[in-house]
């Protein structure tokens, strides 16, 4: 894969997870208690707000982290494992984009 098309993807990335975040930030809105949806449907509502709430934390880590790689790309720091500094394989940078660590380190 060229560097320029690596680059396109992690762009393409960092847009959707952008889109994510705003699409959950909104799903994570407080539900008001003077809204008349039901006691089993506040519930529901409730619940489905602290689901929310953790898909929002996980698009924002993977947004950090992609915004990291952005930082890193063209310099002898992409594409190399934080703990063990070695290459991480392109497959793997084609699935994660995201991804600051080996298949081995990352377990």
């Amino acid at each position: 894969m060229s560097d320029e098309k690596t680059r396109e993807k992690i762009l393409e990335a960092i847009g959707e997870t952008r889109e994510r975040i705003d699409l959950y930030r909104e799903l994570t809105r407080p539900v008001a208690p003077d809204v008349a949806i039901g006691r089993l449907s506040r519930m529901d509502a409730i619940n489905n707000k602290s689901v929310n709430e953790e898909a929002l934390r996980k698009a924002e880590n993977r947004l950090q982290n992609l915004e990291r790689v952005l930082k890193a790309f063209g310099t002898d720091n992409f594409g190399r494992c934080l703990k063990c500094r070695q290459k991480i394989p392109e497959g793997r940078l084609l699935f994660r984009p995201e991804s600051l660590y080996c298949v081995n380190c990352a377990r």
